[in-house]
């Protein structure tokens, strides 16, 4: 089956598509799919110029939302301005649930369940101690609707710390 957003003849695997209709997917090669986790190439998105008109609500939803990601782009920001949406898939593309990325003082990505190791001391508010620096934070949990934020338990209490004061262990 060919990739929805490219249309590579090679293995594709299905794509959620948040904000709309429950298990909505579409099928996406890899390549694009390494795209849409990191725009590295942008002009891998050409692509977009056809299947933003795809039949698929799934599909139209994920090549408009990506032209909006590339709106810096002369070209993206054209074809964007040529896509025309019914409401329903209008409202699809605004209701995009962007996935919160939590990452540590090095740029790596933080996972549930890791663990942590301050970088610094840090004065626990309402705690009554301070986090001394290279304590170890085990099975940090992260929180939903802010990147910059981890909880996780120091001395026996449960505290919020700040992504840029940790390193991943």
């Amino acid at each position: 089956m060919p990739c929805a957003l490219c249309s590579a003849e090679t293995e594709t695997s299905a794509y959620a598509v948040t904000g709309g209709p429950e298990g909505a997917t579409t099928e996406i090669c890899e390549t694009c799919a390494e795209q849409i986790a990191e725009t590295t190439t942008p002009d891998h998105w050409r692509c977009l110029g056809s299947s933003m008109w795809s039949e698929d609500a799934a599909t139209q939803v994920l090549a408009a939302r990506l032209l909006r990601r590339l709106e810096d782009q002369d070209w993206a920001r054209d074809l964007s301005e040529q896509l025309w949406l019914d409401e329903e898939r209008q409202a699809w593309v605004e209701n995009e649930i962007k996935e919160t990325v939590h990452r540590d003082s090095n740029g790596v990505q933080l996972a549930s369940g890791d663990t942590v190791v301050l970088i610094k001391d840090l004065p626990v508010k309402g705690g009554g101690f301070t986090a001394k620096r290279g304590t170890a934070v085990p099975r940090i949990s992260l929180v939903p609707d802010n990147a910059e934020h981890i909880e996780g338990r120091v001395e026996g209490q449960r505290i919020v710390i700040l992504t840029k004061y940790v390193k991943k262990r």
